[in-house]
């Protein structure tokens, strides 16, 4: 029996004093999108002793067919994606940095040490001095028949990724949010036409930011709608809706890019950090840090501006940085 197995088994059988899962680690990263692998590969490199722990890998990406915009990368389908991200992180690992796979992380809690402990969905646990929480969130879904069935046919959520294969087009954006305006202006580089639908007769999005993106001449909105249903054959051929009449209208489109707001999945850190008002985790844009000492956060789970695969990478590795000077210099 390997030595530090025989050293791990005699503190087992002493009352539980030590264990090999709750033996005091550097760091626990919660997360396996492009933000929790691009911390955990600047973990390793500077060998810090690191729990990375993620039910899948990718994050929203996977269900993309062909990613577009992220860097060094002229074009990868979201599952090849993840499989690479996997593979840089254990590329990386070596023995400072264990992986735990397909568990989810339920409750995390301040011990009285200052220290952090992280439960897991089958009873596992592991202690850390620092955290970095990088679950990501989850894409609001739009619930109308069709919208499941052509979901990735035509019907999309994220038009940075999928924006340049509906070129000449004429698409819908359904959302009146700063991000449904956004998307609409990303898309108005691309398509033929783009029409956002809104639910309601005022637009929550930025005054200024609606007036530039309904000024271009190729985008119109329709207020009061209520979306009926998601039509196509093989693809998406339409969206269903009733205007503000009650009248039931089909609009024509190729794609449909849907923007009714993000859910952060952030429960497992309720209590521990503060969260905004849509339990996004609040940081320190400087530093990634949260609210409790010791805790950090990047990616779509904090409540930061945009919502990118590179940017969430990059904000990842910031906190990284952070952490590690917090370590290791005071």
């Amino acid at each position: 029996m390997p030595a530090f197995l025989v050293f791990a088994t005699f503190w087992d059988t002493m009352d539980g004093l030590y264990s090999y899962r709750t033996h005091m680690h550097d760091l626990i990263i919660i997360g396996g999108g492009p933000g929790g692998v691009a911390a955990g590969v600047y973990a390793s490199r500077k060998k810090l002793a690191t729990v990375f722990i993620t039910k899948e890998w990718g994050g929203q990406s996977t269900v993309s067919t062909d990613i577009q915009n992220w860097i060094g990368t002229k074009n990868i389908s979201g599952s090849d994606l993840a499989k690479n991200l996997e593979g840089h992180l254990r590329a990386y690992a070596d023995d400072v940095l264990t992986v735990v796979s397909g568990r989810t992380a339920v409750k995390v809690e301040k011990l009285a040490d200052a220290h952090f402990k992280v439960t897991l969905d089958n009873g596992d646990s592991y202690e850390a001095k620092t955290l970095l929480i990088t679950t990501g969130s989850t894409r609001r879904k739009l619930e109308v028949p069709g919208a499941e069935a052509y979901d990735q046919k035509g019907l999309t959520y994220c038009a940075s990724c999928d924006g340049p294969l509906f070129a000449g087009q004429d698409v819908a954006v359904i959302g009146g949010g700063n991000a449904g305006f956004e998307s609409a202006a990303q898309l108005l580089a691309y398509a033929k036409s783009v029409t956002l639908l809104h639910r309601s007769e005022n637009f929550r999005a930025d005054p200024v930011t609606v007036e530039k993106v309904l000024a271009h001449p190729n985008m119109k909105a329709v207020k009061n709608v209520k979306i009926k249903e998601v039509v196509g054959d093989r693809f998406v051929t339409g969206v269903v809706y009733d205007d503000a009449e009650g009248t039931t209208q089909t609009l024509p489109v190729a794609g449909i890019f849907v923007e009714i707001g993000l859910v952060p999945t952030t429960e497992c850190v309720a209590g521990l950090v503060e969260l905004d008002e849509v339990g996004r985790i609040k940081i320190d844009p400087w530093t990634g840090a949260t609210s409790t000492s010791g805790v950090w956060a990047a990616g779509d789970c904090t409540n930061i501006k945009y919502h990118q695969n590179n940017i969430s990478a990059g904000n990842a590795v910031t906190a990284l940085e952070d952490i590690y000077v917090h370590l290791k210099t005071k």
